[in-house]
């Protein structure tokens, strides 16, 4: 059964609360001193009522009395601020906390969340919910309840002191107070589901940007620049439009409530001259009452403020809720601490990203320790999907997987992970130093080691050069090529030695020249002289890199369809015989 408008905002507010709950003291602290806050306004019209009785005219002023009442207001004042003051920092603390807590879960989501999620959903979006929505949670959910909180207090004690004067004008008041409530009740119905279209638009609109401003050179080498801007222009209209109707129907709360609270004023005013001509009221009781009207006014405006602003925090809490509680990807497997010696067997495997369109079909494959393999096709043929499934990024839909004899869901995905070294064809630099970045896989390597595999990865002389050697801070913006990115990438694994190694596409961004000296320390770490050799999986599209390799595995359409040696499969004339020849004939074989 589908869910109310009414019943998800319950929800998204209980799930809000359980972050909010451990910083109960400082939201009770913050309520304490919203009553003191309240309180102290309350008693001030009293006071000034009092004054004016003492005032009767000409002559007939008792000034020891309406001094002490003078004193008295100032402490009433300096009350309502000291504990305004206060309210505001308990408030803002548990705010800020609350939203810390929300924005730790939400990234702790994200790196446990299964790659499927990651894939299904906008990158710049999830950034948006961690970063703008979060924002709104703060400024709105915890603040907006405590001046929710003043505000009901002042309305309940105004209420109760101008009855304590004349019920008659308490009640009228208070019978026209509900339009108020009500025309408040309209519009944050009507508001909410803008809130939270303008949320998701605006969501949109970040993931666009983070495209545009991340491949800026591609935009302007292929003149993209104008559809870009009309595709941002589509979004960022869509979103003006979200946010007019959601700030039109929020800002008719504030003229409609005025309006009301004016008429609730004007009734005051006449009941208060009516029984004041028939005695029943002094100026200083009219004079309060006419405070307290005004001041019964007030909250009420402020009430329904914060319920708008409450319709934006709860649109944008969900975002961000929604993405803490997405689930991790299941790590069931019972075997967790075994180091994995690059024996692999896959039967029957299939595999979809949707479902009825197989990219991987019964896919069987057996690979000793030790063995080179290398990954040839047509682009989209599956070899990237194969890499995925191996590093279990995903699962088959169906057969099995097995390292050293164990099916691969009885080995825990970290188990996995840490017996594989991987270079993407995408090189990836984070903000750090050249050493950081190096030693990402192995954090407390030594100088030495992170020297050594960068020598290995013929990238050390260029580290040299930079102008604080291993400790220059880089970033994917310092102007460092992506093949000398490629190469710091390729050193990270040089660095953890791996029994088994995934290279798809690994010298892609680098030289010929380069690209064979790194070849050549690929071997030295698959085939060391001394030592266990590695289990390696080489996807390329530069046949003459893979000559050497063990096993070549030619894939089309999500199935291997040839398999062999490198002179094997060329004295076949089959399909990697086509491929290869075609490289040759265009030059691209040396």
């Amino acid at each position: 059964m589908k869910k109310t408008s009414a019943e998800k905002q319950s929800a998204t507010l209980g799930r809000l609360m359980k972050y909010v709950k451990p910083h109960a003291l400082l939201v009770v602290a913050a309520f304490f001193c919203a009553v003191v806050s309240a309180a102290a306004s309350l008693f001030a019209p009293v006071v000034i009522g009092e004054s004016v009785n003492y005032i009767m005219g000409a002559g007939a002023v008792y000034y020891k009395p309406l001094a002490t009442r003078i004193v008295l207001l100032a402490v009433l004042i300096v009350a309502v601020l000291v504990f305004q003051w206060l309210m505001n920092i308990f408030a803002q603390r548990a705010a800020h906390l609350t939203v810390r807590d929300a924005r730790r879960d939400g990234f702790s989501a994200l790196v446990t969340a299964p790659l499927s999620y990651i894939d299904g959903n906008g990158h710049g979006d999830l950034a948006a919910r961690l970063s703008v929505d979060a924002d709104q949670i703060s400024d709105g959910i915890v603040q907006g309840a405590t001046q929710l909180f003043t505000g009901i207090v002042t309305v309940i004690g105004t209420l109760a002191l101008m009855i304590r004067i004349n019920p008659w004008i308490a009640l009228a008041v208070a019978a026209l107070t509900p339009l108020s409530l009500f025309v408040s009740f309209l519009v944050a119905r009507g508001s909410h589901k803008y809130f939270s279209a303008q949320s998701k638009v605006r969501g949109e609109l970040y993931q666009k940007s983070e495209e545009i401003i991340g491949s800026r050179a591609l935009v302007a080498a292929y003149g993209y620049a104008p559809r870009a801007e009309q595709s941002f222009g589509e979004t960022n209209e869509a979103l003006r439009r979200c946010g007019f109707k959601a700030t039109f129907y929020s800002s008719l709360v504030n003229p409609s409530t005025r309006l009301i609270n004016a008429l609730v004023y004007a009734v005051a005013a006449v009941m208060g001259a009516v029984f004041a001509i028939d005695g029943k009221m002094s100026a200083g009781d009219i004079a309060t009452l006419l405070l307290f009207a005004n001041q019964f006014a007030r909250p009420i405006n402020e009430i329904t403020g914060v319920i708008t602003e409450l319709q934006t925090s709860l649109a944008a809490a969900k975002r961000t809720l929604d993405l803490a509680e997405v689930k991790p990807q299941q790590d069931s497997g019972t075997v967790k601490d075994k180091t994995l010696g690059g024996d692999i067997a896959i039967t029957d495997m299939t595999f979809s990203y949707t479902p009825g369109k197989p990219i991987l079909k019964n896919l069987n494959l057996a690979v000793k320790p030790g063995t080179m393999v290398a990954i040839v096709g047509r682009t989209g043929c599956g070899k990237t999907t194969l890499i995925n499934l191996l590093m279990r990024f995903y699962d088959p839909d169906s057969g099995k997987i097995y390292f050293d004899g164990i099916d691969s869901t009885d080995v825990q995905r970290s188990c996995v992970r840490k017996g594989f070294g991987m270079v993407l064809q995408d090189s990836w630099i984070f903000k750090g130093t050249v050493r950081e970045n190096i030693a990402y896989g192995k954090p407390d390597a030594s100088e030495d080691e992170v020297k050594a595999a960068a020598k290995a990865a013929h990238i050390d002389g260029f580290i040299e050069r930079l102008p604080n050697g291993y400790d220059t801070v880089i970033d994917d913006g310092d102007g460092i090529s992506q093949g000398q990115k490629q190469l710091i990438n390729i050193a990270r694994v040089m660095l953890v030695n791996p029994p088994m190694l995934i290279l798809d596409e690994a010298t892609s961004n680098i030289d010929t020249r380069t690209e064979r000296r790194v070849q050549e320390a690929f071997d030295a770490l698959l085939r060391p002289e001394n030592g266990v050799k590695k289990t390696g999986f080489v996807v390329a599209h530069r046949l003459s890199t893979i000559k050497n390799a063990d096993l070549i595995l030619v894939m089309d359409s999500g199935e291997i369809v040839e398999r062999g040696t490198h002179d094997e499969l060329l004295s076949r004339g089959g399909v990697y015989a086509e491929l290869y020849n075609a490289q040759f004939s265009a030059g691209l074989s040396v």
